[in-house]
Order: C-alpha cells, then structure tokens, then sequence
C-alpha cells in the first residue's frame, strides 16, 4: 500500500471515529436503522416529533493486481476510501408519512465531499386497501439472489464491485408507488416519470472492455457516459412496471410488466459507425413462483425481454441488444445447524443470435457476439457462530458457456449492537477479456469497512 492510499485510508478512519466519539450516543436517538431492519433499533422515546438514527462508516478497498487503465486516470490504485455519515428520519404528520435518507460522503478517490439522497418519500392511504408512496425510493421485486429478471428497478453496479455494502447495489429511483390489496390479488403499480439508470462501471474506479481508439477494442477506463444519451423527457421517458402477486396454497405467484428502456447503454461498438450510445426502449413481460419444497425453499423465474429498437439488418444486428428470453430457477435451504445453502441456475437465450453473430463476423470479431444461450451458476454460503454475531459468507457466480467466474468472500463480526465490522473482496477471471466477469479480472479487489450505529 502506497503512501497516499495509507493517507486516504487513515484519514477516513480517523473522521469515523471522531464523528463516533461526538456527544451524538444512542441513547440520544430513536434509531430506526437503516435497510438491515428492526434487529438494532433503539426502542426508547425519542425528544422529538420524528425518529432519528443512521450509522457513520469508514471502508477502504484496493484493487489486487496493476490495473493501468484506472491507475492512469485516476492516479490511484485503490478504489474504495471513503466515510460515509447516514441520517434517517421518518415519523408522521397527520396522515402522511414521511421518510428522509441521507448520506454525507468523504471520498479519497474522487477526493472531494458530496451528500447522495437515498430516500425523500411521503405516504399515505386511500381507503382502506390502497397505499401511496411518493418521492426517492429504492424498489425491488422479484425471487433472485443479486439476480434480476422483471426487477428493472436502477442497480449501483460499481458500488456492488467496488466493496461497498450490499445494500448499495439497489440504488434509488424517483417514482410514485400504489399498492392496492384486493381480497386474493396485490396490484403493485410504479411510474418514474424520468428514466433512472444503472450505475454501472465507466472508467473511473473499475476498467472494461471497450474502445480504446479507432477500430480497437481492450480494457480501458475510458468514461461510458460521456458518449452516451440518456432519455430524458417528460413524460415520454418514463417508466412504468406492474406487478400483480396472490399467494394459493402456500405458493406465491406474480406476474410483471414493464415498459421503459435498457438499463444500460447499447455496445461500446456503435461508435464504430460514427453513432451515439443510447438506451434502446425494452418491454419486459414475466412471472414468477415461490414455494416450500423438502426442507428449503423453491424459486422460479422468466421473463421475455422485448428490444423494441432491434433491427436486424447487417450490422445493425450488432449495435442494439437482440429480444431476449431470460429464466431462473433457484433452491435455499439449510444443509446443517447454522449453515445455509443458495444454488441458482440463470439463462439468457439471445433471440435471432445468427443475425448477431454475423454482423460481427463481418465486422472481424464473430466471438465476441458471445453464446446465444448464457449460462450461469451461483451458490451462497453462509455460516454463523457467536449466537449469529460472527458471520461468514461466500457467493459465487460461475459461467460455463462464458468460461468466467466472480466470488464474494466476505466476513462480519458484530462487535456491539452498535459496531459492526466487514472484510471481504471481489474476485474475478475468465478465460477472455472481453466475457461480461473476465473482463474485470485486473478490477479484483479487498475491502474492510466498520460501520457504528446510532
């Protein structure tokens, strides 16, 4: 570790423990915690008319191998040094709820100082069978683990890679929910009047394989937004996704729709034809199950990605991402006391891959058009001691037809009811630069991060 990734580390420590040491106790707040739930909430009557809690968190991360793309740009060779201070608010004011998250960050990457909003919602009721929800906030549905089909809801893909808690990976979105409970079916309806999109990785904390110049391809960190033109008009730009669930019999069933656009922009490879990268529109139409079956629980799937923009004329087939059919089916159970065990199996089939495969054929580069089914493996580990104060945990996602690989190997202690620490990393590889996990093999990385709460 250099001299300046020991600066930005200890300087990030040293402001979580000051902040930690101030006279802000729990016992001056009602902490209602932030998306881990109830189990550290502070049960004592607060002063004031809402509730207040939130955590303060000192994490920092390094990449394992030389990565010249970032470290070129960056001048860093790390990727996560940062502390992070969260409030919650929430209380109720006649009959509107109302909730308020958010983060102030030091960051000794970008080396600067910035406040994120995670979540500025009122709510309310209309009748007695229909909820409202208003304003910034984090959506997600579906059955799969750190696996989605019809949850198109906005992902932080770089915080996911980076180290950074888990909860991170869903990021916020700007949207009205309704909820209306009927007497067997659940109406979910959700419109974002302005497009969110991922946050995915563009150059500047984790390299990827794109254009490096003319008419080459490499890793490089090269910014994908800069070339990229997001929707962003009102009201044709928006979003809607629909969920209707009932559970029969001890099985749950949902049926989704969505209407809205990828959440990622189309192939780096456009800009060989002089074009713009965009997000092309996608309907998504799908289902889902979940039930107990044996000793564990049962999960399943699909979803039938329309790419309303697709042409498959030439070399078109290449610049916008071909329909898809997607599928999942998942198992979770525990195999003995204190350790449970995940396995999923995902597919993407590509839809007209011919097409695809010759237009980059024509182009030099027929591999990199990728297997027109896409097949993945994932398992979860997770083990507990101490009464479930010790933590320790494995995911791992493994790609037979890409030939790659990503695992998360990661550590909790829980210290106090306050004081939680966490060790892990972020490890890929592939037989490719250019499959979707080897092209982050030089992005490997470790992390630690303490998080005190209040």
């Amino acid at each position: 570790m250099g001299a300046e990734q020991l600066k930005g580390l200890l300087g990030a420590a040293v402001m979580a423990l000051g902040l930690a040491a101030s006279p802000l106790s729990a016992d001056d707040w009602a902490g209602s915690g932030d998306d881990w739930g109830g189990d550290w909430e502070d049960e004592s009557e607060s002063r004031f008319p809402f509730r207040v809690g939130g955590f303060i968190e000192a994490a920092g991360g390094m990449h394992l191998y030389d990565n010249k793309a970032v470290d070129d740009r960056i001048g860093k060779n790390y990727n996560l040094g940062e502390t992070r201070l969260r409030l919650d608010i929430d209380g109720d004011w006649q009959a509107l709820g109302y909730s308020l998250k958010v983060d102030g960050v030091a960051d000794g990457v970008d080396e600067e100082l910035r406040a994120e909003l995670r979540e500025a919602l009122v709510s309310f009721e209309l009748g007695d069978r229909t909820d409202v929800r208003a304003g910034r906030q984090v959506l997600t549905w579906g059955t799969g683990d750190l696996l989605f089909i019809n949850d198109l809801f906005p992902k932080d893909w770089q915080s996911f890679l980076i180290g950074r808690d888990e909860d991170y990976l869903k990021g916020p979105s700007d949207a009205l929910r309704i909820t209306r409970y009927g007497d067997e079916v659940t109406l979910d309806l959700v419109w974002t009047p302005v497009f969110n999109r991922d946050n995915y990785p563009d150059g500047d904390r984790l390299s990827y394989w794109g254009q490096t110049g003319g008419n080459e391809f490499g890793l490089t960190a090269e910014p994908i937004s800069d070339n990229a033109r997001e929707p962003g008009s009102f009201p044709g730009d928006g979003e809607v996704a629909l969920r209707l669930a009932t559970r029969q019999s001890g099985v749950e069933y949902a049926l989704y729709g969505y209407r809205g656009f990828w959440p990622q922009p189309n192939d780096a490879r456009k800009t060989l034809a002089g074009g713009k990268l965009e997000h092309p529109v996608l309907h998504v139409y799908g289902a889902s199950l979940r039930r107990g079956m044996g000793p564990g629980l049962f999960n399943a799937e699909v979803g039938y990605y329309d790419s309303r923009d697709y042409d498959n004329a030439g070399f078109n087939a290449a610049l916008t991402p071909n329909s898809e059919v997607r599928i999942l089916m998942g198992y979770d159970w525990e195999l003995v006391t204190n350790l449970n065990v995940g396995v999923q199996y995902y597919l993407e089939w590509t839809l007209d891959h011919d097409e695809l495969e010759k237009a980059f054929q024509d182009m030099g580069m027929k591999e990199m058009a990728g297997e027109e089914y896409r097949q993945l493996l994932t398992t979860r580990l997770t083990y507990t001691q101490m009464r479930g104060d010790l933590m320790w945990s494995l995911f791992a996602f493994v790609s037979p037809s890409d030939d790659d690989f990503y695992l998360r190997p990661s550590v909790r202690y829980r210290v106090s009811d306050e004081l939680t620490v966490s060790a892990g990393g972020n490890l890929f590889g592939g037989k490719e630069d250019y499959s979707f996990f080897g092209q982050f093999e030089k992005d490997s990385n470790v992390y630690l991060r303490a998080r005190y709460r209040f």
